[in-house]
């Protein structure tokens, strides 16, 4: 049973990164503060890789200038993979990551 309700799990994650609904970033992101678990950290990791909307793309902006520090953390994570140095710099100039989070691999 445990087996399956990971999966469960796995696949309400996917779905949710993929809609890319800022609603359902925002999902991801109050998860990530409130289950701070290394499975569920991986599977917000992951989750947010998926966001490719518009939408999204603002929503997780928003939490790179405005989230908590473990969302902000994130953030600058899903922006690093995306190429999106120029928000990172921003970011860094503005206190809210430090450098070594915008910019080590």
């Amino acid at each position: 049973m445990a087996m399956n309700d990971r999966h469960l799990r796995y696949d309400d994650f996917v779905s949710i990164g993929t809609s890319g609904k800022a609603d359902d970033v925002d999902v991801l992101m109050q998860v990530l503060v409130s289950q701070g678990d290394l499975t569920t950290t991986r599977l917000i990791d992951f989750a947010l890789s998926l966001v490719d909307t518009r939408e999204g793309y603002k929503r997780m902006k928003h939490y790179l200038f405005n989230g908590e520090q473990q969302q902000r953390n994130y953030a600058a994570l899903y922006f690093k993979r995306k190429g999106y140095t120029d928000l990172l710099e921003d970011a860094v100039e503005e206190g809210k990551i430090d450098f070594e989070q915008a910019y080590s691999k």
